[in-house]
């Protein structure tokens, strides 16, 4: 385990990693915002050389070089703002590239700790929010920002008091843009949250479509949606509201502000203390000098946005710097331990099984009945390394699951969970788990084990065929044996299978049966959660799980007793299990 220092200095060295090689690019556009800015007082000295010196002195060829001249300034200042722009959006191009990768990583994790599937993609729209922001004007407002001094000080060259006119706006716009952050920090966080919100509910209404459109039960998911719709837009509203009032505010100041500069040009003109050139310039000068202003309080809610993402991602990369990195094992093959676990559920924290215990050893097959709620699908997600345990452990070879890298364990790992969820892709990247130049015989190999490939091969494009969101193009049954496959593929040493005949006809449980005698002859472990007796068939232990508990592990012909009624298998060895007081094989209570 990682010291409390290891871990520390990993967070700060993955925070560093956040953002490693783009300081010096941001150092960079620093430098070159100086430069635009410089570059942006060119109007001001033209109207100040044109005003004074060529209309003096009425020549032409004057007026003529001061133009080309400043053509050539604004050509060298739109050039540098074009690069200026288009290096923030390759910035975000590169973060996009490195931090993507990472948040779904942290996406696909969340679910397991009880987060809804919008709160797990929200990491993705934070590096969105990210890079979007980095594309917009908001990064060149706050560029821009540092520079304003230049204009000042050139209005105060002009005339001290055109100087503190601009000073006291720029003093002005700054405590608007301190009020919008005050106003709208509180009310951006809750925003989110209720699109969060939202955004779960849509999520939950479209994947239980076929449910809702059958039932009649639409119009109410619909209505549902809407009252979190009409939460998110209140606060939405309340927040532009803000956002929009302050902007629209510091828009007419500085308006007034110009004005303002005009007329007290006019002023000292006339007392005979400034040019009439002047006058112009000053004007020009101000109103640069608060445009970054302007422009920070008009993009002040992409900004906030931002940077609320930006700290979610700092903490998403932080988590995964948290974790050890395990050191490679060798792939299991002798034995799977269960060690007095205890399993809460993620989010709720309500303790769905306690003090499960039992071993098993190479080529042996165990079938878990008991009612439904007792706990069965806990202790697989359990076993699977799905669902963190509160107390105990899971052991392969003796090794905690949690010893083992994820992708090496998935290696050694078959499930067919309850809900078949096929992946949008093709049945050969399904059945292959999306391996890298995966081996078309052993593909071949885990569908004949599980019985699906006539099926699959009278397709019209075969292996290759698209099965499209969640696989709804094909049937239950084809589905499951489908993800039978992908869960036998490799040969994995331990095969967990939640309800694998739920779906399935008499030739389905057949090659289900067949499939499970395998596991056991090549030496691999089989799990086996079933409802119906056809499922355990080819298994030769059998457990009980009722109540949350194990109240029953041995010999399925000493827990269930010869020919048990079809149906009814799961109450009658719990029953027998109770009253013969049996325990789990390793201690089980």
């Amino acid at each position: 385990m990682k010291s409390k220092e290891q871990i520390n200095a990993a967070k700060r060295k993955q925070v560093e990693m956040l953002t490693s090689g783009f300081r010096s690019v941001f150092v960079f556009l620093f430098g070159m915002s100086g430069v635009i800015n410089i570059l942006a007082l060119t109007g001001a000295f033209y109207m100040l050389q044109i005003y004074d010196r060529a209309l003096g002195s009425a020549s032409i060829p004057t007026l003529l070089a001061l133009s080309a001249l400043a053509i050539g300034l604004y050509v060298f200042q739109g050039f540098f703002d074009i690069l200026r722009s288009q290096i923030l959006i390759r910035i975000g191009a590169r973060l996009d590239r490195k931090i993507a990768p990472l948040a779904h990583q942290v996406a696909i994790d969340m679910p397991r700790f009880g987060f809804s599937t919008s709160e797990s993609l929200e990491r993705g729209r934070d590096v969105d929010t990210v890079r979007g922001f980095l594309g917009s004007q908001g990064p060149v407002a706050l560029f821009d920002l540092p520079w304003m001094p230049i204009f000042l000080a050139f209005t105060y060259f002009l005339h001290p008091l055109l100087g503190a006119l601009t000073l006291g706006g720029a003093f002005v716009l700054t405590l608007i843009t301190i009020a919008t952050e005050l106003l709208t920090r509180k009310q951006s966080s809750a925003t989110h949250q209720a699109a969060i919100t939202r955004n779960t509910i849509a999520d939950s209404n479209a994947r239980n479509a076929d449910v809702l459109r059958a039932m009649g039960i639409a119009g109410r998911a619909v209505r549902r949606f809407n009252a979190a719709n009409e939460e998110h837009l209140e606060l939405h509203t309340r927040t532009n509201d803000i956002s929009g009032t302050l902007g629209a505010l510091s828009r007419v100041l500085r308006m007034i502000l110009q004005s303002s500069v005009l007329g007290l040009g006019a002023f000292l003109t006339i007392k005979g203390e400034l040019s009439a050139g002047a006058i112009i310039a000053a004007s020009v000068a101000a109103g640069r000098a608060l445009s970054p202003i302007d422009l920070a309080i008009g993009n002040w809610k992409h900004i906030v946005a931002a940077r609320t993402a930006f700290t979610r991602l700092k903490e998403t990369v932080v988590v995964l710097a948290s974790a050890d990195e395990p050191m490679p094992l060798p792939k299991p093959k002798l034995s799977l331990k269960v060690e007095g676990i205890t399993v809460a559920a993620p989010g709720s924290g309500r303790v769905l099984l306690s003090d499960v215990a039992f071993e098993m050893k190479a080529g042996q097959a165990v079938g878990i009945i008991g009612p439904s709620g007792g706990g069965k699908t806990t202790l697989v997600r359990a076993l699977t390394g799905i669902w963190p345990t509160l107390r105990g452990s899971v052991r392969l070879d003796g090794a905690e699951v949690t010893q083992w890298d994820s992708e090496a364990l998935g290696n050694s790992i078959g499930y067919l969970p309850q809900d078949v969820a096929l992946m949008d892709a093709t049945i050969e990247e399904n059945i292959s788990r999306f391996s890298e130049n995966a081996d078309p015989e052993m593909i071949v190999a885990a569908a004949q084990a599980a019985g699906v490939h006539e099926m699959i091969v009278h397709l019209p494009e075969g292996y290759r065929t698209q099965l499209g969101a969640s696989g709804t193009a094909l049937s239950g049954g084809q589905r499951q044996r489908i993800g039978l496959a992908r869960a036998l593929y490799g040969d994995p040493f331990l095969v967990v299978l939640d309800e694998p005949n739920s779906n399935l006809d008499g030739e389905g449980e057949s090659a289900l049966t067949e499939a499970i005698k395998k596991i056991r002859t090549r030496g691999g472990i089989a799990i086996v959660i079933a409802h119906r007796p056809s499922a355990l068939a080819a298994v030769d232990l059998v457990a009980v799980i009722q109540g949350g508990r194990m109240t029953g592990f041995g010999p399925k012909e000493e827990i269930l007793g010869p020919k048990p009624v079809a149906g009814e298998h799961g109450k009658v060895a719990a029953d027998r299990a109770k009253s013969n007081q049996r325990t789990a094989v390793g201690g089980a209570s």
